[in-house]
C-alpha cells in the first residue's frame, strides 16, 4: 500500500466516523423533536384544535429553506425533508384526536 493510499484510507475512516456521529445526532434530535410534537398533539386534542396548522407549516418551510441556503444545503431537499416530518407529525396528531 502506498503512502497516498494509506492516507486516503485514513481520511475515509475519519469521514465515516464523522458521518456516524452526525447520524446519531440526527436520530436523537428527531427523537427530541417528536417528543415535543407529540405533546403539541395532545394539547391540540385536549383543546379540540385541528391537527395541522397550514400557516405555521408554510412559515416553517420558508424558515427551513433560508437555513438550508445558509448551510449550503439544497433547499428543495430541505423542504422535502421538512414536509415528510410535518406529515408524520400530523398523523401523530390525528391519532391523538381519535
Amino acid at each position: 500500500m502506498t503512502d497516498a493510499t494509506a492516507r486516503a484510507a485514513e481520511l475515509l475512516k475519519e469521514h465515516r466516523e464523522s458521518i456516524d456521529r452526525l447520524d446519531a445526532i440526527l436520530v436523537y434530535t428527531l427523537g427530541e423533536r417528536f417528543k415535543h410534537t407529540q405533546a403539541v398533539g395532545v394539547l391540540k386534542a385536549q383543546h379540540d384544535l385541528p391537527p395541522s396548522d397550514p400557516a405555521r407549516e408554510e412559515k416553517q418551510i420558508a424558515r427551513l429553506e433560508d437555513l438550508a441556503n445558509r448551510a449550503n444545503l439544497d433547499p428543495e431537499f430541505a423542504k422535502k425533508f421538512l414536509n415528510f416530518i410535518i406529515q408524520e407529525v400530523i398523523q401523530h396528531h390525528k391519532q391523538h384526536q381519535s
